[in-house]
């Protein structure tokens, strides 16, 4: 696989792809173009991982974040994504570290600025340092409705919250994915994975062929997903509502 990164020029309509940037005033966003780069998003690639410095932040538009926390025995726990709608890697304190790991799981593109610029960003104060911590608030009650979900959730109700979080983020009800890989981001046994995605398929809520899936009934699904997706997902609509005032 080539990870290599590939720069592309950066555009006031390419850079409102992601609704954080698209929600700056314009002078605001234009000021940041010297600092932005449009890089391609590979499957796989690490963008940090826990414990190390964050070079960058990303601004994701078309490409999909997977936070994850790995322990030393190498099992995965997938603790939030991000997508268009938000940033990952920001990094507010020089030296501060890692709490997770952060690796593309949907390929596509994003803007990258290097960490010290966008501190230098943050410190002018505006419109920016507000929707950042508007934005860490709704991140932060993905991953505790994750966990809560984690706990007392059935697997049928994990996978069906698992394919909306990307749903919300992806410009098709059609997703690309392994049942291997959703049993590794959930933590769960493959054959789990197997069974509930043959149970959500004999409901009439997704079809699944050789790692495509694709969603049939949102609605059956969002009902069947249950609390942890929708007191998530409201904290987003919230932020959505939020970053249109700014």
């Amino acid at each position: 696989m080539n990870n290599k990164i590939a720069f592309r020029p950066v555009t006031l309509t390419g850079a409102q792809q992601n609704e954080l940037l698209a929600a700056l005033p314009r002078e605001a966003l234009e000021s940041l173009f010297e600092h932005l780069e449009l890089v391609q998003l590979p499957f796989g690639k690490e963008l940090f991982e826990f414990g190390t410095a964050m070079e960058y932040a990303h601004f994701p538009t078309t490409a999909i974040v997977s936070l994850r926390y790995v322990m030393e025995d190498g099992a995965t726990t997938e603790i939030a994504v991000v997508g268009h709608e938000g940033v990952v890697g920001v990094s507010l304190f020089e030296g501060e570290r890692a709490m997770c790991s952060a690796v593309v799981q949907a390929a596509g593109y994003g803007y990258r600025m290097k960490a010290q610029h966008l501190r230098d960003a943050f410190a002018k104060g505006g419109t920016l340092p507000a929707l950042l911590m508007r934005y860490n608030t709704a991140l932060f009650a993905q991953m505790a409705q994750n966990a809560v979900g984690g706990r007392h959730s059935s697997i049928e109700q994990k996978l069906c919250r698992w394919l909306l979080d990307r749903l919300d983020r992806s410009p098709s009800n059609a997703l690309k994915v392994t049942q291997e890989m959703i049993s590794i981001m959930l933590g769960v046994r493959r054959e789990s994975i197997t069974a509930a995605a043959g149970k959500l398929q004999d409901d009439g809520l997704i079809t699944y062929r050789r790692g495509n899936i694709t969603v049939l009934d949102r609605s059956g699904l969002e009902a069947y997903a249950g609390e942890c997706y929708k007191v998530a997902k409201s904290e987003f609509d919230r932020l959505r509502v939020d970053v249109a005032r700014c």
